[in-house]
C-alpha cells in the first residue's frame, strides 16, 4: 500500500503588512509549512493593539488572530527605539507622524525631532518580538526577541527595505556610511532584529515537529 504524505501543517502569520509577510516568509524558512495571512482565511477585524510592549502587543495580536482561525498564529511586533527621544517612538512607530502615516512621513518627523543632535548621540536600535499560540494549548505563548543595534543618520539614503530603513545606520557600518535601505536584503536579513527572532523562532518550531 502507498503511503499517503503527510498533510500539510499551517501557520497563521498575525499580520496584513505585506513587508513583514514577505520578510516572515523568508526568514522563517519553513518549506513544509503553509504560511497564511488573516485575508487568505477569512478573518475581516484586527485586534486593538493598547499594550505598553512590543510583547504585549505581539502577544495581543497572536491570540486574537488565533482565537479568530483556529490556528497555529505568529504575530510580529516590532518598532524603532531612539536614545536621545528617551526610546520614542517605541510601540508608536508605525503610527508615529500620525494614525495612518506613508514611511516618508514617519521618517521626515524622526530626522526633525533630531535636528541638531551629532551623530554620537542618534544611537537606536530596532526591536522585534514574535509570539506564537497554538490553539491546542492556548495558555501558553512562546516569545522569541531579537534587536538590531545601529544610529540614525542625518538624511534618508536608499530605497531598499522599508520603514525607517533608509534613516538606519546599523552599528557595523561607520556613520555617514550605507543605511539599511542601501543594502541587499540577503544583507538585512543577516544582522536585522526580525532575523535574529525569526531564526530562533523557526528553530523552537522545529523542535515541535513543524
Amino acid at each position: 500500500m502507498t503511503e499517503r504524505p503527510a498533510p500539510q501543517r499551517r501557520l497563521l502569520l498575525a499580520t496584513r503588512a505585506r513587508h513583514k509577510v514577505a520578510e516572515l516568509r523568508e526568514l522563517l524558512d519553513l518549506p513544509d509549512v503553509t504560511l497564511l495571512t488573516p485575508d487568505e482565511v477569512g478573518i475581516d477585524g484586527e485586534p486593538i493593539e493598547d499594550a505598553a510592549t512590543f510583547e504585549g502587543n505581539a502577544e495581543i495580536k497572536a491570540r486574537y488572530y488565533a482565537a479568530h482561525s483556529g490556528l497555529p498564529t505568529l504575530a510580529d511586533d516590532s518598532g524603532l527605539e531612539v536614545d536621545a527621544l528617551d526610546g520614542r517612538p517605541g510601540v508608536y512607530t508605525r503610527r508615529y507622524a500620525g494614525e495612518d502615516p506613508t514611511d516618508l512621513e514617519n521618517n521626515a518627523k524622526l530626522l526633525d525631532e533630531l535636528q541638531g543632535v551629532p551623530a554620537e548621540r542618534r544611537s537606536a536600535r530596532y526591536q522585534c518580538v514574535l509570539a506564537y499560540v497554538d490553539p491546542s494549548s492556548a495558555d501558553v505563548t512562546v516569545f522569541r526577541a531579537g534587536a538590531f543595534e545601529g544610529r540614525i543618520a542625518s538624511a534618508p539614503r536608499g530605497h531598499g527595505g522599508f520603514g525607517y530603513d533608509p534613516v538606519f545606520e546599523p552599528e557595523s557600518e561607520p556613520p555617514g556610511a550605507r543605511t539599511v535601505g542601501q543594502m541587499s536584503a540577503s544583507e538585512k536579513h543577516a544582522l536585522s532584529h526580525r532575523g535574529k527572532a525569526a531564526r530562533s523562532m523557526a528553530e523552537y518550531l522545529r523542535g515541535e515537529g513543524w
